[in-house]
């Protein structure tokens, strides 16, 4: 075994006292491995379940696991705490450089709590943590501001990561999210609006180590092994050169694209938004997260006139992927390009997440459009399919307008189509807005039952890509996926791009944890995902989730899905199964 592996510590850091410190965890780390396993773990210990999301108590975690830094593509580092969105569990992925700087500093998790008196940063370098003021920072129009400034006040340049938040999350919008790396996000379930609750601008952390591995020969053929076939994998070729958006045409194909809030499944002038288009007209380049061959962030140049000079143009970099093309064009009927990175200009600068954003503006549309929300709700803005100028204020209004509807939208599409109406038509699981994959049972319910609420969680959509040739029963769904997700959580616990999961095996993964000094098999891996997914629920359990009130949102019965229809009988037992499945682990 490895004697004091620096990743078995945890750094704590109080915002009120303004006061940190250092603790051993061992015995956690070895059971648990890392990333997601430690962190459910770490929140369970620091977030009692009657806490108010807003509270000071309320903790902030960032984890990494055993295989960051040291093997290709463990590039992940997973964000834990209470979400305000949902109000129960909140877990958010992010690459960039994050684990590394993590790790490079010195730790296994990072656990903030309290609130700062004032607008603050933090600045960690390695055993040394530094308390800044803010203040000048916060209420900045743009979030990329603050990260500018921080950067030019603070050394170590490409050793550190730097986690900000945008205006979203000071006025503590629901879904607000956090960036790191200008091009990465802790995305989904509202850490920005946890940051802002806490006073808290930013999180600085650089370090520079030596890894340790306990044989350097066997260390070196693996890692020549797993960057060959990253390289290799059709699959990762695939998002090398397109990126998630290669999804949008086949999906449109399949009828697996949602449209207009889901109003329909057919797209006039798609190919206008695929990622064929993206890249031959708007890519200006790419770039990886930290020890990644692959290189699948793809960044779209946006020329930009400039209002007071003619033919003077500033060009801006944003990062696209299928998910903010679904959300911000077809969600909303949008099918030109230049209009998609224009609300996606905004919704960076804002600080919200995508995904959240565009289905609450596509609910408005509709409910607006059925006469259930008015101009006198809007402040005189008509929403409109396709209007993006239209979107772009709706968006600077979520955040600045003191309006009750705008802030009642910024609470997310559960709560305001709870209040006005439209919960027919409100695409929600869990309380967190739909993914954007229409493409049959599995991913639905899998949205549904996800301890995150996540097409990432067990990826239903592959069980029904694959159930297009081979029928599958209820049972069957339910059992591919709970497999699924409490394999995931051993992927998320190494800290490992789920986009390599094809290639880190269950043998792989062992011979790279056995270099990192645990001494594990295959048994001991799925009891250890297991116990992960059950401590998830639990925790949610604790805090007031109830499987008996969870239900498939209407429309997806009513629209066509890559395999056609979806029965609601079929999906009313596979729903009543899995909860089943459930509670036998509580």
């Amino acid at each position: 075994m490895i004697e004091k592996d620096p990743i078995k510590r945890v750094l704590y850091i109080d915002l009120t006292k303004k006061k940190f410190w250092i603790e051993e965890r061992p015995e956690l780390f070895s059971e648990f491995i890392g990333g997601t396993g430690v962190a459910i773990k770490l929140l369970e210990e620091n977030c009692p379940p009657e806490i108010h999301p807003f509270s000071p108590d309320n903790p902030i975690i960032f984890a990494i696991g055993p295989l960051n830094g040291v093997f290709p593509i463990a590039s992940k580092t997973v964000a834990m705490f209470k979400s305000p969105h949902t109000g129960n569990l909140g877990e958010s992925h992010a690459g960039g450089r994050s684990a590394l700087s993590i790790r490079m500093a010195g730790y296994g998790a990072v656990i903030i709590k309290g609130k700062s008196e004032r607008p603050c940063y933090i600045s960690i370098y390695s055993d040394k943590v530094f308390f800044r003021d803010a203040t000048t920072l916060w209420g900045l129009d743009e979030g990329l501001s603050a990260a500018r400034l921080i950067r030019e006040r603070e050394p170590g340049a490409g050793l550190r990561t730097i986690i900000r938040i945008g205006p979203a999350g000071e006025k503590l919008i629901s879904y607000a999210c956090a960036t790191l790396e200008t091009y990465r996000h802790f995305g989904r379930l509202g850490l920005g609006a946890v940051f802002g609750s806490k006073n808290l601008k930013a999180v600085l952390i650089a370090g520079k180590r030596n890894l340790p591995v306990t044989d350097f020969k066997e260390y070196k053929q693996i890692y020549i092994e797993l960057v060959k076939q990253l390289r290799e994998s059709e699959k990762m070729k695939k998002y090398h050169e397109l990126g998630t958006p290669a999804n949008i045409l086949p999906l449109s194909f399949s009828k697996g694209l949602p449209v207009k809030n889901l109003l329909t499944n057919e797209m006039q002038g798609v190919e206008n938004i695929s990622g064929e288009l993206f890249a031959a007209k708007h890519l200006g380049r790419r770039v990886a997260c930290a020890h990644c061959p692959v290189a699948c962030v793809h960044l779209a140049a946006l020329r930009k006139p400039y209002e007071d000079e003619p033919y003077f143009y500033r060009t801006i970099y944003l990062s696209y992927d299928y998910e903010l093309i679904y959300a911000l064009g077809s969600m909303l009927g949008i099918s030109d390009s230049v209009d998609i990175l224009k609300l996606i200009e905004i919704v960076e600068d804002m600080g919200v997440d995508a995904m959240s954003t565009g289905v609450a503006l596509a609910w408005m549309t509709e409910a607006f459009q059925k006469g259930i929300i008015t101009e006198k709700h809007t402040e005189e803005i008509s929403p409109q399919w396709g209007n993006a100028e239209g979107y772009i204020e709706i968006v600077k209004k979520i955040v600045y307008s003191e309006g009750e509807f705008y802030k009642d939208l910024g609470k997310g599409v559960d709560y305001v189509s709870e209040k006005y109406g439209g919960k027919d038509f409100a695409l929600i699981y869990g309380k967190n807005e739909m993914p954007g994959y229409h493409t049959g049972p599995a991913a639905h319910i899998g949205y549904l039952f996800g301890a995150r609420h996540s097409h990432l969680d067990s990826a239903g959509y592959s069980i029904d890509t694959k159930s297009m040739t081979k029928s599958i029963t209820a049972e069957q769904l339910v059992e591919n996926i709970l497999e699924e997700e409490q394999w995931r959580q051993i992927i998320s616990s190494l800290v490992i791009c789920f986009f390599g999961r094809e290639v880190y095996t269950q043998e792989m993964i062992l011979k790279c944890l056995k270099l990192s000094g645990y001494e594990l098999n295959d048994k001991d891996l799925l009891r250890i995902g297991r116990e992960i997914y059950a401590n998830k629920y639990k925790f949610k359990v604790n805090c007031g989730f109830n499987l008996e009130n969870v239900n498939l949102p209407k429309r997806v019965f009513e629209i066509p899905s890559s395999v056609g229809l979806i029965n609601k009988d079929f999906t009313d037992r596979a729903i009543a199964l899995l909860k089943e499945k459930i509670k036998s682990l509580l």
